[in-house]
C-alpha cells in the first residue's frame, strides 16, 4: 500500500484487507448471478478501503457545492414518494417503452381448454392497462435528463445509507449499495425503471422498510455479504416473468390491482431469500442455488410467498392487542414522503 508508514507496518496489511467493501457480482444473461467481479477501476490491493473512505468523505461534503447529479445547484434533488414516482410514469409519454412490451403469447385450443379446466384465469380487462404500465416501466431505461429518475436514485441511496446528504450520479458509493459498478443504470437491463421502483417501494413503505434495512445489513456481513441491489434486480426479473406467464392473474384479479401485487410479491421473495441466506449461513457461493429456488417459488407458489409476508408483517408490526385485524397490501406509499433515517431495525 502506498503512503507514509506503509513500509514500516507490513503486518497490518491483512487486517486492512478485511475492511474492503465486499466484491459484487455480475448479472448473467439470464439474470442469475454468475461470477465475482471487482468494481471498475478498483486496484486489487489493500489501498481500496482507504481510497473509498476518503472518497466517501469527499462526496458527503458536496451538499453545499453541487447536487451530485451533474448540476451546480446548492442542494441535491429532493426525495420522492412512491406515489409521486408512479404518477410520473402514469402520465409520462412511454410510447417507445410500450412498443417493446411483449404481451403474453397466444395459446392453442388445447391450452385454452386446459386453462378453463384447471389453469390460472386471464387478467381482467380493466387491469390490462396497469399490467401494460408495469411492463413498460420494465422497458424504460434510467435517464439522466429525467429529474424524477434522479430523485428515485437519490431517495434509495438516502434510505439505505441513512443519510440526509446527496450523492453523485456516478461513483463507487453505488457499489456499497450492491450495484455492480459506478453506474446503477448498467445493472437494470431486463427490469428498467421497474427495478428501481421496486427498491423505492421497499425502502419507503413503513411496513417493509425495517425488513429492507435488515436485509441490507446482512448484505454487508463480513462472511455472508451479497450485492443487495443486484439481488433486488434478480427478484424484479422473476416477478416480471411471473406476470408475463400469467402466474399472478388470480391474485391481481382478487385484489383488483397489478402493481401492488408485484410490489408485495417482490417483498415476499426478498423475505424468502433473506430467510434462506441467514438461516443456512449462505455465502456468495450459494447465490445461484438460492436464486433458482426463489425463481421456482415465485412462479409456482406466489400465493404462499404472499401469505408468508403477511404472517411476517403481522408478527413484526401488528400490535398484540388487535389480533383480529388484517393487513391489506393495497396502499403503496403516502404521497408525502418522510425519510425514516432513524428507524430501528427489526
Amino acid at each position: 500500500m502506498s503512503g507514509a508508514g506503509g513500509s514500516e507496518r507490513p503486518e497490518e496489511q491483512p487486517e486492512e484487507r478485511q475492511r474492503v467493501v465486499p466484491p459484487v457480482l455480475a448479472l448473467g444473461q439470464e439474470g442469475v448471478l454468475q461470477e465475482l467481479v471487482l468494481g471498475a477501476g478498483q486496484p486489487p490491493d489493500p489501498g481500496i478501503s482507504e481510497e473509498q473512505r476518503r472518497a466517501r468523505e469527499e462526496w458527503e461534503a458536496l451538499e453545499e457545492i453541487q447536487s451530485g447529479f451533474g448540476g451546480t445547484s446548492a442542494a441535491p434533488p429532493p426525495p420522492i414518494s412512491f406515489t409521486e414516482a408512479l404518477q410520473h410514469f402514469q402520465s409520462a409519454e412511454l410510447s417507445e417503452s410500450r412498443g417493446k412490451v411483449r404481451a403474453p403469447g397466444r395459446r392453442g385450443i388445447l391450452a385454452a381448454l386446459l386453462r378453463c379446466l384447471r389453469g390460472p384465469p386471464r387478467l381482467r380487462p380493466q387491469l390490462q392497462g396497469e399490467q401494460e404500465l408495469a411492463l413498460a416501466m420494465a422497458q424504460c431505461a434510467l435517464d439522466d435528463s429525467e429529474r424524477v429518475h434522479m430523485r428515485i436514485l437519490q431517495t434509495i441511496y438516502r434510505q439505505l445509507m441513512r443519510s440526509r446528504l446527496g450523492c453523485p450520479r456516478y461513483g463507487a458509493h453505488w457499489e456499497q449499495l450492491g450495484f455492480q459498478g459506478v453506474d446503477p443504470g448498467t445493472d437494470l437491463r431486463g427490469t428498467g425503471m421497474l427495478g428501481l421502483m421496486q427498491i423505492l417501494f421497499f425502502v419507503l413503505d413503513s411496513r417493509t422498510l425495517p425488513l429492507a434495512r435488515e436485509i441490507f445489513q446482512l448484505s454487508q456481513h463480513e462472511t455472508q455479504n451479497f450485492p443487495f441491489c443486484i439481488m433486488s434486480v434478480n427478484i424484479t426479473r422473476m416477478v416480471i416473468q411471473a406476470l408475463r406467464e400469467e402466474r399472478l392473474s388470480r391474485e391481481c384479479n382478487r385484489r383488483q390491482q397489478v402493481i401492488g401485487v408485484l410490489n408485495d410479491l417482490y417483498a415476499a421473495a426478498f423475505l424468502r431469500l433473506f430467510r434462506l441466506w441467514k438461516g443456512q449461513h449462505g455465502t456468495i457461493a450459494d447465490a445461484g442455488f438460492f436464486l433458482k429456488e426463489l425463481e421456482l417459488s415465485t412462479k409456482k407458489k406466489p400465493r404462499q410467498l404472499l401469505k408468508s409476508l403477511e404472517a411476517y408483517m403481522s408478527r413484526g408490526l401488528q400490535p398484540p392487542s388487535s389480533p383480529s385485524s388484517q393487513i391489506h397490501f393495497t396502499s403503496i406509499c403516502d404521497p408525502g414522503v418522510e425519510l425514516e433515517g432513524d428507524s430501528q431495525l427489526i
